[in-house]
């Protein structure tokens, strides 16, 4: 029996693995088939959290790209067109500092996890999106905006449902305030698409449609629509018709959904008092992080909160100071300190972030361009580690000159803290099987 410890206290490389262990679990490798590369990956996966707290997941995507430098990554000491007009001031966190532009995360920030060393190679809108929430390239152009858009690769919500099926009386995954654009279910099919809440919460008169028929004897039609469907279903299931049975199926969720009560509850934000909404923001960021706090709270698995607006080409330090970073530090801070106080925040991953950062230096129109290179991610948690900055920018935040935590290994570590196994396959319609998550390393530090 081959016995190893690789906790050894003497250590000849950065690795922790003296070169006299690696030969001698190379040869065993030849005898028992744990190979050295074997060995390093259950090392790496001790490392990991031994169970999952992460029941759900509640994913606010600031399209367009917030500029990481006037938000997260503040660099004072650059000249003025690198740092723009915003100053870094200290957080709650010693040595931690963002711009004066998050008063209210300031004061929280040993509730969540800044990384800052988020990179990679796409700098298109609709194309980033895709790689963002697949882990996969695009096939199309940036600028190519079917909804969704990612007909082939599921998206990250939808390897969720499939994974972890639904634990409540609302849908496992659900976007709002209408769908993200590679929030697709792909392959997997239309049964991993998401619910889509088409509508702004923020609005007085706002109220999920599909939840509530209206006109006169609607619910008498909607009784007898449920019987002549289960009449139509026992007759093709007789005949061994499989479609029919399939969208039976669909139709016997949906028809739940609409009749169950604490379903109508959970979209219900009207009920939520108004402290609680101004704790929020009465923004349309700000009330659709508070509805996903309730979806979350009914057991949906994957909130998505697509939040338009930051591509900030010409002009962008007014919109940035009046509107967008404003309304994201209230919603952000809300919703951590309102899951916290319901004991929700240890089961529930927070992630805000878009699709790419911005250039490091301001240009002639007074705004920042597409920057893919860098990007602050901001998590929270879910079994994260708070009160953390992983990795670093360059002194006018250009590239990461810490490792570069890559789509990937963003997707693999989501996956993991929410107990998925990203290297499980799944079969593609061509019988090809193809992995949740196709390469990448869990960002260990959050941990």
């Amino acid at each position: 029996m081959l016995k190893l410890s690789l906790d050894q206290k003497r250590r000849r490389h950065c690795d922790g693995i003296s070169r006299r262990l690696a030969l001698r679990v190379g040869a065993g490798g030849l005898i028992s088939g744990l190979t050295l590369p074997r060995i390093l990956e259950l090392q790496a996966k001790a490392a990991l959290p031994t169970a999952p707290k992460a029941k759900s997941c509640i994913f606010l995507f600031l399209e367009g790209g917030p500029p990481h430098q006037d938000m997260w990554d503040p660099k004072p000491d650059a000249p003025s067109e690198y740092s723009g007009p915003f100053k870094a001031i200290s957080t709650n966190v010693p040595g931690t500092f963002v711009t004066d532009q998050l008063p209210l995360c300031s004061q929280m920030a040993d509730k969540y996890t800044i990384v800052r060393s988020h990179s990679h190679n796409d700098n298109g809108h609709t194309t980033g999106y895709h790689l963002l929430m697949t882990g996969h390239k695009a096939a199309f152009a940036d600028g190519d905006n079917p909804v969704p858009n990612n007909a082939y690769y599921p998206s990250l919500g939808s390897i969720v449902s499939r994974s972890l099926g639904s634990r409540g009386p609302v849908p496992p995954y659900i976007n709002l305030p209408h769908p993200m654009a590679a929030g697709g279910p792909g392959f997997y099919g239309a049964q991993h698409a998401p619910f889509v809440i088409d509508a702004d919460p923020s609005q007085p008169d706002f109220e999920v449609r599909d939840l509530f028929p209206s006109g006169p004897g609607s619910s008498k039609r909607q009784s007898l629509r449920n019987q002549l469907l289960s009449g139509i279903d026992q007759l093709e299931r007789a005949r061994n018709h499989g479609p029919a049975e399939v969208l039976s199926k669909y139709y016997e969720r949906a028809y739940s959904l609409i009749t169950s009560p604490n379903a109508k509850r959970a979209f219900d934000i009207q009920s939520e008092p108004d402290d609680v909404r101004e704790m929020y923001g009465h923004t349309q960021l700000g009330q659709c992080a508070l509805l996903a706090r309730r979806l979350v709270e009914s057991g949906c698995r994957f909130v998505g909160v697509d939040a338009p607006g930051w591509d900030v080409h010409f002009n962008c330090f007014p919109s940035l100071r009046t509107d967008l970073i404003p309304y994201a530090d209230r919603a952000f801070s809300g919703l951590i300190t309102d899951l916290e106080r319901r004991g929700l925040l240890d089961e529930t991953l927070v992630v805000m972030m878009g699709e790419m950062g911005r250039t490091p230096k301001i240009n002639a129109g007074a705004g920042r361009d597409h920057w893919s290179m860098a990007q602050s991610i901001i998590l929270a948690g879910g079994g994260v580690q708070p009160g953390r900055v992983i990795g670093a920018t360059d002194e006018h935040a250009t590239r990461p000159v810490t490792r570069p935590i890559s789509v990937d290994d963003l997707l693999r570590t989501i996956t993991t803290l929410m107990g998925i196994d990203p290297e499980k396959q799944y079969y593609d319609p061509l019988g090809r099987p193809i992995p949740i998550v196709g390469g990448g390393d869990f960002i260990e530090e959050l941990v």
